[in-house]
């Protein structure tokens, strides 16, 4: 894995992020002057001010509307969040639980002086990728400013976050999964390029300009915005990601009781956010919102939670000839072509983006389709030896897992039986056995440890779930000889 930064290495930069200042807690509480730190994750994260305003009577004061059984309350399923805590009955679809009128929701603006025109140039020098960290600089200028409009809901924000950038040493390498692992060292060095970017453009600004009011920012503090963004934002429409005091308070569920509903532009005067109730809600009940169908990697990293189960979770694999000759070797599968493919399954597999100039040999295994489409098909075409019957079926028909053996039962025998052997090289990647992290997550753990072991653990159970599929689907094959 690469350096963090020239001369430091990933520890060093994880162990830089997870420095933390002893005058966190006083200086958020300052009126005058807030200052802009973040601690490593804890197990109970505290809000950045012991005894924050009420969230649910500023947004009323301010205009919005909340409905009379909700409350903020620690439920014992989903957490901190919103729930029907004062209901006197069911809520019927169609309520409104929560509306924002146009005011309320933080976001970037159209800069109206020099200290704007500085964070919109230092939000220009963040990769489109990292959105939440072009958000996050917004989030740290109200932090700052004394005596924001917004400081009774930054005031009910985490203290810390339990995302990885965060995690300790060890608890990285408990994760065990090198596209994980990717992502969190580019994040580290990126904060730790991007603290030294943000003290040069500010070095010599006066406080009368400064975006931060003064504030010096690291790569702690930048860390904590960007995973606040990223954990909270909501992007409706595509359009500009908006943080939404009281809405982010409401968890995530696949199966979601409430929806969000955006009414005008993002620019308009009367723009609004509304939750409304999608099914009957009971008493108690956590109000959820769907964040999105995501594997586990994308939870761990931008929101901190680790879905179990997660019927979306998958293992990113790269198209490689060389380690599908050796999976198909492991299988028992007699002349494989993947390394020297034939010029028309050159064609085809550039057809699949898998083949020339610009490829994407990312590919993966599990999720909804089981089996990545664009994978199932080279494989098909790879093992098949008459380009005739193949060309008598599109792509789409290639792709599909649900397909029956459009090549022919030894074709498709062979390709799933490559996928297994994928599926077997995957588990081996991670050091340890599923029952070694279920013995293990039987102990008393710090909360970083256990999301490590949790996301590597249902990594495996996702890889054995495809096994056990793809087992199924080898066994109900025909014994008739293919034609292809």
């Amino acid at each position: 894995m690469a350096a963090a930064v020239a001369g430091a290495t990933p520890a060093t930069a994880r162990k830089t992020l997870f420095t933390t200042t002893a005058t966190l807690l006083s200086s958020s509480l300052k009126r005058g002057s807030r200052g802009l730190s973040c601690s490593a994750a804890a197990a109970a994260a505290p809000r950045l001010a012991p005894q924050p305003p009420d969230l649910v009577r500023w947004l009323q004061r301010e205009g919005g509307f909340v409905h009379p059984a909700l409350r903020v309350t620690d439920h014992p399923e989903h957490g901190l969040g919103v729930s029907a805590a004062a209901a006197d009955g069911d809520i019927p679809p169609g309520d409104v639980l929560i509306t924002l009128p146009g005011r309320l929701p933080l976001r970037l603006r159209h800069p109206t002086g020099a200290a704007d025109d500085l964070l919109v140039q230092l939000a220009q020098q963040v990769p489109d990728e990292l959105w939440a960290m072009k958000l996050g600089l917004r989030l740290l200028q109200e932090r700052a400013k004394p005596d924001s409009f917004w400081w009774p809901y930054i005031a009910n924000l985490p203290e810390t976050f339990t995302v990885p950038i965060f995690f300790p040493g060890d608890d990285i390498k408990n994760l065990q999964y090198a596209p994980l692992l990717h992502q969190v060292n580019k994040r580290c060095r990126f904060l730790l390029e991007f603290e030294n970017e943000v003290r040069q453009k500010l070095d010599t600004v006066p406080l009368i300009d400064h975006p931060f009011y003064g504030q010096d920012l690291n790569s702690s503090s930048l860390g904590w915005a960007m995973s606040a963004a990223s954990s909270r934002a909501f992007r409706l429409h595509g359009e500009t990601p908006m943080l939404l005091p009281l809405i982010d308070m409401c968890n995530h569920s696949f199966n979601p009781n409430a929806r969000i509903v955006q009414e005008g532009s993002v620019n308009s005067s009367d723009m609004s956010v509304k939750v409304v109730a999608e099914t009957k809600i009971e008493q108690n009940a956590a109000i959820t919102l769907n964040y999105g169908c995501h594997p586990n990697d994308f939870f761990l990293l931008d929101y901190g939670f680790v879905i179990t189960p997660n019927p979306y979770d998958q293992v990113e694999l790269s198209y490689d000839g060389t380690l599908l000759d050796a999976a198909s070797m492991a299988a028992g599968v007699s002349s494989p072509n993947f390394s020297a493919p034939a010029k028309w399954q050159e064609d085809i597999l550039s057809q699949l983006n898998l083949h020339g100039e610009g490829a994407i040999l990312k590919v993966s295994l599990g999720g909804p389709d089981i089996v990545d489409g664009r994978l199932l098909a080279a494989l098909r075409v790879l093992l098949a030896a008459d380009p005739e019957a193949v060309h008598k079926h599109d792509l789409k028909t290639l792709m599909s897992l649900d397909a029956q053996a459009p090549l022919g039962p030894t074709v498709e025998a062979s390709a799933l039986r490559t996928v297994l052997a994928l599926c077997a090289i995957a588990l081996q990647h991670f050091h340890t056995k599923i029952m070694e992290d279920e013995a293990i997550l039987k102990g008393e753990l710090p909360l970083t440890t256990e999301l490590a072991i949790q996301f590597r653990l249902q990594k495996k159970f996702m890889i054995v779930d495809v096994m056990q599929n793809i087992s199924r689907r080898i066994k109900t094959l025909s014994p008739q000889k293919s034609t292809a």
